[in-house]
């Protein structure tokens, strides 16, 4: 075949309107679901990557045979040249076309794709046009299917300037998606160091997916960047590790990535329970405690989470002295029950930095889960040191927590945005202060932001989480150590056995929620009717006269709506939900400890206690590790006839209330 004459191509600072309107004319005139339809566009979207690379004129339609096509609907000698171009670009990427792989697109939907695309050069438009078309448009058509592949713009660039990846190392994303993390390791690269990325310099970027579009998605996106072919393989990263690594075996032993950068699948995916699999993992078997430390037992978990895997298979894949940054939900770093995988963690690595973010961080992006990011150095003999860990806690993340992530920028006293040296507002942000406090901290100068603080590792005990460790809670607790404070455990009875009602299915009780108690007052204002069998599975705890309830879960445990209540017999023999711990025969004054429950000294330690990336709660044990701080005597009774005086009122108040009548 003949090539037709070159056209010459134009740089395009608008990609995506173009993206936008091709994908939109596939997916309502072809009758694709929008999976699909991103499918066929990025096929269209590789045949115009290869005729740019290799000079070729195929990927055109002139204005006469689009004419025709649009009145007649077929057109052969269109059809047939892309056919013969889509066959060279299969041969040019076996590992992304299959053999018997095709065009899916009718010819008038094909012939509208190339007409939209066939004089801009993909190559040669601004970076910042190329980021802005595929995070906004590829990032949407990904969590319209899997949101779990899509990563925030901030969270990946944050992460790749805590760690620095240097041109000469190899970085790798095993769970990559559309490849975020390793376009933003070129972008940091070709920013920092632009007089080092020589073609022998350039960094290996290796990505590894399950899913084979969106693999796809990421080869693509690198050769749009780099114009240069990339290690991205669609295959499963928890597969046998051997034939993960056998493509990475050269003349040399793989002897694994300098650095790994990933937001694993998460939340969404059930658990790894096929024994094979499991069977290749320390964290597919089951942990005991022995002390101060956990050993592994030769007995499989019943299943395993996708994420916990993951960590493992992460920590396998760098070398010796690579560093890695993972997003993870915050129940890794809290959950009470998976302190044997940060025993794990602290066994295989060194732990660099914990950084908090906001509940809000992936709301625009289709989960309200909580997270934070780990960032280790692999060492595996790991011996006892003393080290610091650098925490930092993002509060602004530049932009705002609903559906479409509205930017936020910073503004002046007079509420006028500020513009940097660029022109360009300035956006409300704290991870570039965060990224700067971090490498001052690893150059042995002090944090003067309110937002970090460095932990000796050896105080690392059990957990990971920022809240636990913070300053002001440190402190908080250290104080009312030295003031004498007593646990709540050694001065209240915390009931923990089930109601012997629950037994009797037809039995008529009254139920209590968290929902039915006035925060304000300490007292309960309802509760609902229920046979026994018809109530909730949380349905737990009898209630008896003077008992106190106090929440143990929920969002507003540890804040200023913390449901604490004094039963009164209006409501004793009722049943309570799991989520208040009944707290019974105080040793110390009951008006006295209702108060107490509701000061900054308990809130603020349930709030550094809280553990969940869901649903937060607080465990038994950490309840009973509350403390009470307990002033001299006089000052108790003072307090307590304040508070009876209260219920008093309240009690007398009701009275007259219900005694007024019409007649």
């Amino acid at each position: 075949m003949t090539l037709l004459l070159a056209n010459t191509l134009s740089k395009e600072d608008n990609l995506l309107k173009r993206f936008s309107e091709i994908h939109h004319h596939i997916y309502a005139n072809d009758g694709l679901s929008t999976q699909q339809a991103l499918e066929e566009f990025v096929k269209v979207l590789f045949l115009k990557i290869y005729c740019e690379n290799t000079h070729s004129t195929y990927f055109q339609i002139n204005n006469d045979e689009w004419n025709a096509l649009k009145q007649t609907g077929s057109l052969p000698i269109f059809t047939d040249r892309i056919s013969v171009l889509f066959e060279q670009t299969q041969t040019n990427y076996p590992e992304i076309f299959e053999v018997d792989d095709k065009i899916r697109l009718s010819p008038i939907a094909l012939g509208f794709a190339v007409h939209k695309l066939q004089n801009i050069s993909l190559l040669t438009s601004s970076q910042d046009a190329k980021g802005l078309a595929f995070q906004k448009f590829l990032a949407h058509a990904e969590k319209d299917g899997r949101g779990q592949f899509f990563t925030p713009e901030p969270i990946i660039d944050f992460c790749v300037q805590m760690l620095r990846p240097q041109p000469h190392e190899t970085v790798a994303d095993p769970a990559c998606g559309s490849g975020g993390f390793l376009v933003a390791t070129l972008h940091f690269l070709q920013k920092s160091m632009p007089q080092q990325l020589n073609n022998s310099l350039i960094p290996q970027l290796f990505g590894f997916d399950i899913n084979k579009s969106i693999a796809r998605l990421a080869k693509m996106k690198l050769i749009l960047e780099n114009n240069t072919s990339s290690n991205i393989r669609c295959t499963n990263s928890l597969d046998n590790f051997t034939q993960l690594i056998l493509p990475l075996q050269t003349e040399q032993i793989f002897e694994g990535f300098d650095v790994i950068l990933t937001n694993p699948p998460f939340g969404t995916i059930g658990k790894i329970t096929n024994q094979s699999q499991l069977s290749q993992y320390d964290l597919g078997y089951k942990w005991v405690k022995s002390g101060n430390s956990f050993v592994k037992t030769n007995h499989l978990a019943n299943g395993q989470t996708v994420e916990i895997l993951f960590i493992e298979r992460c920590i396998q894949l760098l070398k010796e002295g690579g560093r890695m940054a993972m997003v993870l939900p915050n129940g890794i770093f809290e959950n009470p029950s998976l302190e044997y995988l940060r025993y794990y963690i602290k066994l295989k690595t060194k732990i660099l930095s914990i950084i908090n973010l906001p509940q809000e961080t992936f709301i625009p992006f289709g989960t309200g889960v909580k997270t934070s990011l780990l960032f280790v150095q692999k060492n595996t003999p790991n011996k006892p040191t003393v080290y610091p860990v650098f925490f930092g806690k993002i509060k602004k993340l530049g932009y705002q927590g609903n559906k479409n992530g509205t930017p936020l920028y910073q503004k002046n006293d007079v509420g006028h945005a500020i513009y940097n040296a660029n022109g360009e507002p300035m956006l409300d942000e704290d991870f570039s202060t965060t990224v700067q406090e971090y490498h001052q901290f690893l150059a042995g100068q002090s944090i003067n932001t309110d937002n970090c603080f460095a932990l000796n590792y050896d105080e690392l005990n059990g957990r990971f989480d920022y809240d636990f460790y913070a300053p002001e809670n440190r402190q908080l607790r250290n104080n009312l150590v030295d003031k004498k404070a007593v646990r709540l455990g050694d001065v209240v009875e915390i009931v923990k056995t089930k109601s012997k009602k629950l037994t009797q299915k037809e039995t008529i009780v009254e139920y209590v929620e968290l929902s039915d108690i006035n925060t304000y007052a300490f007292e309960i204002i309802n509760s609902t009717q229920y046979a026994v069998h018809e109530l909730p599975s949380r349905a737990s705890y009898d209630l008896q006269n003077e008992d106190i309830i106090t929440a143990i879960a929920g969002n507003s445990v540890g804040t200023r709506k913390h449901a604490t209540a004094l039963v009164t017999k209006d409501f004793e023999g009722c049943i309570c939900t799991n989520g208040f711990r009944v707290l019974r025969n105080p040793k110390i004054d009951l008006y006295f400890l209702l108060f107490y429950l509701k000061s900054d000294l308990f809130l603020q330690q349930m709030m550094m206690f809280r553990t969940g990336a869901a649903i937060p709660n607080v465990s038994d044990n950490d309840l009973s590790n509350i403390l009470i701080y307990l002033p001299d005597d006089e000052k108790i009774q003072e307090i307590s006839q304040k508070v009876r005086h209260a219920f008093e009122l309240r009690t007398a108040s009701k009275t007259v209330l219900e005694g007024i009548t019409l007649h």
